[in-house]
């Protein structure tokens, strides 16, 4: 449990991705538009909260369903999830938060108890949470339940930081961003490298979530102004960008191990 690293050929089944750069960039950006996307979506576009809500919770379901169906890991699926997992974690807890009035500080330490929850199952269950070995349903269906939860739990705590304990935009990116940044030195310095994972897994949701409101609230709110559409669509570029790169590889990967 103590490594994040296989050797490439035991990654074949392997339903996630490696953990490189590439990965935490996409991580972060899918962060971002789950803020952002969800913002314009309800708000910009008009569609309101309950029909975006119901939208989202279908695509999430039928890019779920598709990623079940994989073999393999695939990017352009997986990543569609998690930008999917995004928006509808952050729809889960602003309808907490601004639809039932439940208090950030119930919402976060309820979504701390329940992810808890989920990882005593899982390795009750299978004795391993490592992202390396998830090649069969039943820990597909867990890891995404930690994807879901995880994404919810960061977003509670990001407002919680940003909005309740008043730290503001600025200074809860800049804060989340240094507790990423203890996380990987911990890691470095030969910390148990599932725990620094998800841990880090967990951060980036509060720090996305912040860098978002960073860039898209107005300049008298603290930020810059950007906007949820031109932030959204800026991120997503990138993401399809990158997705699009991690897949050409994947494919000439496969189409060499084949060929050989």
């Amino acid at each position: 449990m103590n490594t994040l690293t296989t050797p490439f050929a035991s990654n074949w089944l392997n339903k996630v991705p490696e953990v490189t750069l590439s990965f935490w960039i996409i991580k972060i950006m899918s962060t971002t538009v789950g803020e952002t996307g969800a913002d314009f979506l309800a708000v910009n576009a008009g569609f309101g909260q309950g029909v975006t809500r119901a939208v989202m919770g279908a695509l999430l379901a039928v890019a779920l369903f598709m990623q079940l169906r994989t073999r393999r890991y695939t990017p352009w699926t997986y990543w569609l999830t998690v930008v999917l997992v995004s928006i509808v974690g952050t729809q889960i807890t602003d309808l907490l938060t601004d639809g039932l009035d439940v208090s950030l500080y119930v919402s976060t330490s309820a979504f701390a108890v329940a992810l808890a929850g989920i990882f005593a199952v899982w390795f009750w269950v299978e004795r391993s949470l490592s992202i390396h070995e998830i090649f069969t349903r039943r820990r597909e269906l867990f890891y995404w339940s930690a994807i879901l939860c995880t994404f919810a739990l960061g977003t509670a705590a990001g407002d919680l930081a940003t909005e309740a304990l008043g730290l503001g935009f600025t200074w809860g990116a800049v804060s989340f961003g240094a507790l990423i940044a203890i996380t990987y030195a911990a890691w470095r310095m030969g910390g148990n490298a599932v725990l620094t994972f998800w841990i880090g897994y967990i951060l980036t949701r509060p720090f996305g979530a912040a860098l978002g409101d960073m860039l898209t609230q107005a300049k008298i709110y603290g930020g810059l102004g950007m906007g949820a559409m031109w932030t959204s669509a800026l991120f997503l570029t990138v993401i399809v960008m990158l997705v699009a790169v991690a897949q050409f590889s994947v494919g000439s990967a496969r189409s060499t191990q084949t060929a050989e």
